[in-house]
């Protein structure tokens, strides 16, 4: 089962994974959704993304790496 919009913790930690030298806070929010979108295990409609849900993987992102 892949990763959906609502998943986050999961996206974050995916993310942390595969750009372990960013800094969450640098990226915009064009940029974060195109790594999301761009991680194998993630599967959802790109159109269910708003700025809301990019918050909240920034947020879980930020929280994981500290």
């Amino acid at each position: 089962m892949g990763l959906k919009w609502i998943d986050s913790r999961d996206i974050a930690i995916a993310l942390l994974e595969e750009h372990p030298d960013v800094d969450p806070q640098s990226i915009h929010f064009v940029e974060l959704r195109d790594w999301i979108l761009a991680l194998d295990e993630f599967d959802d409609d790109p159109n269910h993304c708003g700025e809301k849900v990019l918050e909240a993987v920034q947020l879980c992102w930020m929280e994981e790496k500290d």
